[in-house]
């Protein structure tokens, strides 16, 4: 098990294992994208801080302890794995808390300014990131939402990429994820909000369906 920490004061942060898929567009409905994009995920397995705890326990400690290292180390990996951190253009975050855990557990360390400011500021970015959480046995795919770092609303960022662990989260672990992509979907087509037409319920009556 990896320990990664700051001053010796400071109680490392124990990671089991470090896992990145990268995977690139080639074409898609036969037809090569005009701007092919690149997305990767980076996982890391951790120790549960607070498996065995009582439903009620303040988890803000360990919130401010866990969340600045895991930010840093998988915003790291990520750029690593998709080039400058310019070329970025959409991300997200998830967690996977084992079956001894809370949901609340996986949300704790990535729903936090340690977790989520720290990887917003890595990543060069403005939005709130989109995300995903659950808690599920070994070897789950988690479904990893993406959206563009700095205009929220652009819908040819939204995109998905699913992340996996094949030996984890075991029941006392938490599965920690970054996941980001160098451009949209292939063939984006399905307008923008700055283009959208006033669209209601009134302005639609008599409209055939």
């Amino acid at each position: 098990m990896q320990e990664i920490g700051g001053a010796p004061s400071v109680e490392p942060v124990r990671v089991r294992k470090l896992v990145t898929y990268r995977e690139a567009i080639v074409t898609e409905a036969g037809l090569a994208p005009d701007r092919p994009a690149r997305r990767a995920s980076v996982a890391a397995v951790v120790g549960n801080p607070w498996s065995g705890t009582a439903p009620l326990t303040d988890l803000a400690e360990e919130q401010e302890r866990i969340g600045p290292v895991l930010a840093g180390l998988l915003c790291d990996r990520l750029v690593n794995a998709l080039g400058p951190v310019h070329g970025i253009e959409a991300f997200g975050k998830a967690a996977v808390v084992g079956t001894a855990g809370e949901i609340e557990h996986a949300g704790a360390l990535i729903h936090t300014p340690y977790f989520g400011n720290l990887v917003r500021e890595a990543l060069h970015g403005e939005s709130i990131i989109c995300f995903a959480d659950t808690r599920a046995e070994a070897g789950e795919s988690l479904v990893v939402p993406l959206w563009h770092k700095t205009h929220a609303a652009t819908r040819s960022h939204y995109q998905t990429i699913s992340a996996r662990v094949p030996d984890a989260p075991r029941a006392d672990e938490i599965v920690v994820i970054a996941a980001a992509s160098t451009g949209p979907r292939p063939h984006p087509r399905i307008g923008d909000r700055r283009t959208d037409p006033v669209v209601t319920a009134e302005t639609l009556e008599g409209t055939p369906s």
